[in-house]
């Protein structure tokens, strides 16, 4: 008995070194540095974390572009592409808009008009310019459509632009670009971004009529391109419909089929079918129906060039 009194306490002993070792904190910096220097990048990283890449910029001073690390407001984790050196930085890719078939019309990949078809009973086709669906990769949007939840999640002022041609790397981005720019008159600061602006103003067809029903418009400063280039990237006939210098969102033609942003531009009159992009999912005349409208429609001269049609339109918010 005495022997079995004594191997317990022996039990106990070593349980209790071992386990009191176990939750024994042990130090991970030592005079300031850390004992593992992969430890030291990882937590700071984490203390990047922000709910925009202007937050990180005024936060913690970056001035790089590439990926990082964003949360929303919920706690919800993400991947966005920062641009850190354009117009001051800060701007946040939150979304693309990349036509996988132009000849297509509202068929599958059409995720910011209709992939349901041509359909006057679904007027605001897949409506995810109003909705929290989040679909792609920020590294593959201009492979692919893309929103990450900054999209709706961001609060913003401004938005910057950028058209890159399609299966572009992210590294190539910037020289590569067609046509970018941004805006600097803080159109989005009383929606705070472009979820509430189109939650406010429908991409949806028979929600308004031409000229009087525009969502918002602002100037723009242009990064790449001018308004000359830009004129001439949407074909020289659209030319006289439009003037340049200008981003539009939610507008409507003639037939009020709804569109919902045209890049670079603001429409003077009433086709903007052949120069603006995105839409609702019902449009009277049918093969204008998709992502990218009627930008292809060449064989009325007003067609947009392939340089743009054959780029993905990718948006920040800063």
């Amino acid at each position: 008995m005495l022997r079995c009194a004594s191997v317990l306490m022996c039990l106990l002993h070593v349980l209790h070194t071992v386990l009191g070792a176990a939750i024994s904190p042990k130090p991970i910096i030592i005079n300031g540095t850390y004992i593992n220097p992969e430890l030291g990048k990882y937590h700071a990283r984490l203390r990047t974390l922000a709910r925009s890449c202007l937050e990180i910029r005024d936060k913690h001073g970056v001035t790089q572009d590439g990926m990082y690390i964003l949360s929303t407001a919920s706690g919800t984790y993400y991947q966005a592409f920062c641009d850190m050196s354009s117009a001051g930085g800060g701007w946040t890719l939150v979304a693309s808009v990349h036509e996988n078939n132009i000849r297509g019309k509202c068929t599958s990949g059409d995720r910011w008009s209709s992939q349901q078809g041509n359909d006057q009973h679904r007027p605001e086709g897949d409506g995810s310019w109003a909705s929290t669906h989040t679909f792609g990769t920020a590294e593959g949007s201009t492979s692919d459509d893309y929103k990450n939840p900054g999209y709706y999640d961001i609060s913003a002022q401004d938005v910057s632009v950028w058209h890159i041609p399609n299966d572009e790397q992210l590294s190539n981005w910037t020289s590569s670009a067609v046509l970018r720019y941004h805006t600097e008159s803080g159109f989005l600061r009383d929606t705070g971004n472009l979820y509430h602006l189109f939650k406010k103003f429908p991409v949806r067809f028979g929600a308004g009529r031409c000229g009087s029903d525009v969502g918002a418009v602002s100037p723009v400063v242009f990064d790449t391109g001018d308004k000359d280039s830009t004129a001439d990237l949407y074909g020289p006939s659209a030319g006289g419909e439009f003037e340049s210098g200008f981003v539009t969102f939610r507008v409507f033609d003639s037939d009020r089929a709804a569109m919902a942003m045209c890049s670079g531009v603001r429409p003077t009159q009433c086709s903007p079918q052949h120069y603006c992009i995105g839409g609702g999912g019902y449009f009277p005349t049918s093969d204008q129906c998709g992502d990218f409208t009627a930008l292809d429609r060449s064989h009325t001269h007003t067609g947009a060039s392939r340089r743009l049609t054959e780029s993905a339109v990718l948006l920040f918010y800063r």
